[in-house]
């Protein structure tokens, strides 16, 4: 679909990506299955190589790292595209999270080292690599609670602690940690960003989790690791001490921008199934189900909710390309839950068009169901960012929730000091 976000520098690029996908990846999907993935990297390697032939590979990359030097608008719309072929798209192009996110962390702020040892190899698709950040013992809506500890030791950190939810840890090159350095400091300020290299002594991947029944492997799976006695080098920090939260926001402003343009993707995939089914399938002699009123209302709402799904994201992309990410976070919250909700209302529908078939990995709605029913949890569940975003909205009208909040905490805080005398 055209719209106003679609610049000349990109339509080509788009025709070209819609081209590849249709014709060299949708047709890989017939009898795939998460769980028997090696079968088929093979294939996407190949696949990969006509990519880097045709001169799409990492289009989310600078002109200088060998990319287009796309915007986030953008590469946004290429996103979008590439999830029509929602299980290979973004590997094949070079551009699947969470490397892609990465990718974007040591670009803007990796040392000279860093980027030479783990970034270049990671751009080009000779290694992947795996974020650890969130851990089973603590609740993933607050990261500044957590207890994975890196102690300095001379030149190295020591770290130590259980992360689980570390995406495509199974078969990645190294991992960038997120572990408290400083545990005095203020909460915000506690926690670093540590570059792990997975056959670091004491790295250990204990179980790729099943989601709904489904462990996958290689990139399309969620680990859980344990760190042991783990000992890197200082210089494996990303930025500086301390600096851990602060990155952690910078990556996730652009990373959800790409996970929402992938969705509205993946929406579009559902929505085409759905319309297919809806014209061929019969349910009365000589009468379609799209016939029916109650399939028409499911294909309108979800053509609407898509296409404003689309525009809504598409300007908070440009919004960060022009104005920086720290000027939209309430924009930002708002397209992830929304969104997450608009996509999986219309995968609802069409599993539901599709009737028991749709339960069924006969087609790629139940596998879509599986591993993105999570859309509404990961990288901020829904209800965090409903929350953030109204505290801004209702600051503006002079009530500070945050500062009460904080306000109330002293007090209680000073209290318990005084009954404690």
């Amino acid at each position: 679909m055209e719209t106003i976000f679609t610049t000349e520098r990109v339509r080509p690029l788009l025709v070209q990506v819609r081209e590849f996908v249709q014709n060299e990846l949708i047709p890989l999907e017939d009898g795939f299955s998460h769980n028997n993935l090696s079968a088929i990297i093979p294939i996407l390697d190949q696949k990969r190589e006509q990519v880097k032939a045709a001169g799409l590979w990492g289009l989310h990359l600078s002109n200088e790292e060998g990319g287009h030097g796309l915007t986030l608008c953008e590469f946004g719309q290429i996103s979008e595209a590439l999830a029509h072929a929602p299980f290979f798209g973004h590997y094949v192009f070079g551009c699947q999270a969470p490397d892609i996110g990465n990718t974007e962390l040591l670009h803007k702020f990796a040392s000279e080292e860093l980027k030479e040892r783990y970034l270049k190899p990671l751009m080009a698709g000779e290694i992947r690599s795996c974020f650890s950040m969130t851990e089973p013992d603590f609740a993933g809506s607050n990261p500044t609670r957590m207890a994975t500890l890196a102690v300095r030791e001379g030149d190295d950190y020591v770290i130590n602690g259980r992360k689980w939810f570390t995406s495509s840890a199974d078969g990645a090159a190294f991992a960038v940690v997120m572990a408290v350095t400083n545990p005095d400091a203020a909460p915000h300020l506690r926690a670093s960003m540590i570059i792990v290299p997975t056959d670091t002594p004491g790295f250990k991947i204990e179980r790729n989790i099943p989601v709904f029944g489904e462990a996958g492997e290689g990139w399309f799976s969620h680990a859980e690791v344990t760190y042991t006695d783990c000992r890197v080098p200082v210089s494996n920090v990303i930025a500086g001490e301390g600096l851990g939260f602060r990155l952690a926001q910078e990556r996730l402003g652009p990373g959800r921008v790409h996970h929402c343009m992938r969705w509205i993707g993946n929406a579009e995939k559902a929505f085409d199934l759905m319309c297919k089914r809806a014209a061929s399938r019969e349910i009365e002699d000589g009468v379609m189900l799209g016939e029916k009123q109650f399939i028409q209302d499911f294909i309108s709402e979800s053509r609407a909710e898509i296409d404003a799904c689309r525009l809504y994201v598409l300007n908070t992309a440009h919004m960060i390309d022009t104005v920086g990410v720290s000027n939209v976070r309430d924009a930002v919250s708002a397209i992830k839950f929304y969104v997450a909700n608009a996509f999986l209302r219309v995968l609802d529908r069409a599993i539901q068009v599709h009737g028991a078939l749709g339960v069924t990995d006969d087609t790629v709605l139940s596998a879509m169901y599986r591993h993105e029913r999570g859309a509404r949890i990961w990288d901020g569940a829904d209800e965090v960012h409903k929350q953030n975003l109204a505290s801004s909205i209702l600051k503006k009208y002079g009530l500070d929730i945050k500062q009460k909040a904080k306000e109330l905490r002293q007090f209680r805080q000073m209290m318990a000091a005084e009954s404690s005398l």
